[in-house]
């Protein structure tokens, strides 16, 4: 563990960072709990921090021992109550894997999705995360944030669905949780 590189990560002085990394070290020091510096910097939402890591060398898809990446740590931020949309950006055109799921399968986009996330949504979707892919209770994306109403995300990963196949009678659809939304958007919003 390079105690003061979390330090500066956590300090986000950039600059002291990426002068630690020069000098040999490593960019994926790592936690009493697991978490990377690059997932502390991700979570933080302190973009130069992650740009400074990623070319560091750090490892853009490594987990912590709960499954949480970078990436999935970016996508929302529970005590800030918002994501990172520059920062996943950043994190996906570094290559972080999209489809990386956390506990009981829930991958990025749903993530974005349950916390009404539109720009970070947005940029999953064009980085090409199946809006069809279920959690292990089978709900997509759409289907869970129906159920809290985000009327932007919900229009965008209705968008999806039918760009990929899926139509207003499917199952997926029409008997996903709070499915009386996307009509009652339809009429309010066209």
């Amino acid at each position: 563990m390079d105690t003061d590189l979390i330090d500066a990560v956590k300090a986000g002085d950039a600059a002291s960072a990426h002068l630690m990394l020069a000098a040999g070290a490593d960019a994926d020091s790592r936690d009493g709990e697991s978490a990377t510096v690059l997932m502390m910097a991700a979570h933080a939402g302190d973009l130069a921090m992650v740009q400074v890591l990623i070319e560091g060398g750090a490892d853009v898809n490594a987990c912590d021992e709960r499954g949480w990446s970078p990436l999935s740590k970016a996508v929302y931020n529970a005590e800030l109550k918002r994501g990172f949309a520059d920062v996943v950006q950043v994190l996906i055109d570094a290559g972080a894997n999209i489809e990386a799921a956390i506990g009981y399968g829930v991958r990025p986009l749903m993530l974005a999705a349950g916390y009404g996330e539109t720009a970070v949504v947005e940029a999953l979707l064009n980085a090409g995360a199946d809006v069809l892919a279920c959690n292990e209770g089978g709900f997509t994306a759409l289907m869970m944030v129906k159920q809290k109403h985000y009327v932007d995300v919900i229009n965008l990963l209705h968008e999806a669905e039918q760009n990929a196949g899926v139509g207003e009678g499917s199952c997926a659809s029409k008997n996903a949780p709070g499915s009386n939304v996307i009509t009652f958007l339809k009429r309010t919003t066209s």
